[in-house]
């Protein structure tokens, strides 16, 4: 697993921890820009990428991990060479536990300002926050789930409130049940409950959609990009159902 180290000088560099010898780190969960936008694994190898527009929810994770006390974050744009597709294969099979084992989970918020208020005094961010983009993505379901801590963030860097303080609005954006934003496993509900949390979300490429959802099922499988949606999604049920069997016989 490569995880970003912050420096003194508020820098920050990769790090690759190997088998268990992982250390406490914390996670970032947000909405891609443009892929010319974001910090890539090869960018920060290079030592590049500053420019880009992404940068600044790497700065926000490793300022606010260093509050938490934590030294290692890690961020999906630059922490996994995408170019290598062994590495992508391990990832996306992984994500789903990288994302339970993290210490905290930080939401950046990039649609949603506190800047301003209504006239009712009410803050426009709940506005916002309940028309999120983050919440109509495919990838942060399981990213929303599978932390025991989340925290979410205005694109000003300002706490809004973390998974149980907004537990209510949440389940009303999502129609995820309350006990599955506390903690209860995605393995506790039914196959079909858990694809209706997932039908009305959207990824750029059409196999993520299935791909996305791996962890919400404990399973790992090969990825094959072109295979289409329908082909990807075949395959989950067939395993998905296997899975399921399998629990349910006590293996």
């Amino acid at each position: 697993m490569r995880l970003l180290q912050l420096q003194d000088d508020g820098d920050f560099s990769l790090v690759e921890h190997m088998g268990g010898g992982v250390p406490p780190y914390a996670i970032l969960s947000h909405t891609w820009g443009s892929d010319n936008d974001e910090v890539t694994c090869r960018d920060l190898i290079k030592g590049k990428g500053n420019d880009k527009t992404g940068y600044r929810k790497l700065t926000f994770c490793g300022k606010q991990a260093a509050k938490d006390g934590l030294e290692f974050f890690w961020v999906d744009t630059c922490c996994i060479d995408k170019s290598s597709s062994t590495e992508l294969t391990e990832a996306i099979n992984s994500m789903f536990r990288w994302y339970q084992n993290a210490v905290k989970c930080y939401v950046y918020l990039s649609d949603v300002s506190t800047k301003e208020r209504s006239r009712s005094s009410d803050l426009l961010w709940e506005l916002a926050f309940k028309s999120s983009r983050w919440f109509t993505r495919g990838w942060t379901l399981q990213e929303l789930l599978a932390p025991s801590h989340v925290e979410f963030f205005s694109v000003e860097g300002i706490l809004l409130g973390d998974k149980s303080s907004l537990k209510s609005q949440i389940h009303e954006i999502t129609r995820i049940p309350i006990d599955a934003l506390q903690g209860r496993s995605p393995l506790m509900y039914s196959i079909m409950e858990r694809f209706k949390w997932a039908e009305r979300r959207r990824t750029k490429i059409q196999e993520d959609k299935v791909y996305s959802l791996l962890g919400l099922f404990d399973i790992h499988m090969p990825l094959i990009y072109g295979e289409g949606f329908q082909n990807a999604f075949r395959r989950l049920c067939r395993e998905a159902n296997t899975h399921s069997s399998h629990l349910s016989n006590g293996e």
